[in-house]
């Protein structure tokens, strides 16, 4: 059988024999572990970005709001306006660095506002649902 790796942006193809009922091992003293050295060097202090809430946001106590743990992009909304939901029940689910978020209600009501929709980008923070 042949293999190709590539090492350091080089192809390399290898064949290896695959030998049934026999195992190889190489001794612990034939191995050598690569070794590297980590030099640090000061780093610039970077000022704090104010991050600015948006209008949907804006005086939406936690109990009536459920809004993203992450920025990412909304992949469905499963919630309409006037449906009931209970705790741990599913709001929409966020795609982020290639990762699904289940976005889940933390408390039992009312969907009185639904501020995104499919394909949508939010922000950390942004409201997803709101609460009667």
């Amino acid at each position: 059988m042949q293999l190709t790796l590539t090492i350091d942006a080089k192809k390399y193809v290898v064949d290896v024999e695959i030998v049934e009922g026999e195992e190889v091992r190489m001794p612990a003293s034939d191995y050598q572990a690569p070794t590297m050295t980590l030099q640090s060097r000061p780093v610039a202090p970077v000022a704090a970005i104010p991050v600015a809430a948006g209008p949907a946001t804006d005086g939406l106590a936690d109990d009536k709001a459920s809004r993203s743990p992450i920025a990412g992009v909304v992949q469905k909304v499963v919630v309409e306006v006037g449906q009931t939901v209970a705790v741990d029940d599913l709001l929409a689910v966020l795609e982020a660095m290639k990762m699904e978020t289940k976005i889940t209600s933390h408390v039992a009501g009312t969907v009185k506002k639904v501020y995104v929709s499919a394909g949508e980008a939010v922000k950390s923070g942004q409201v997803i649902v709101e609460f009667e």
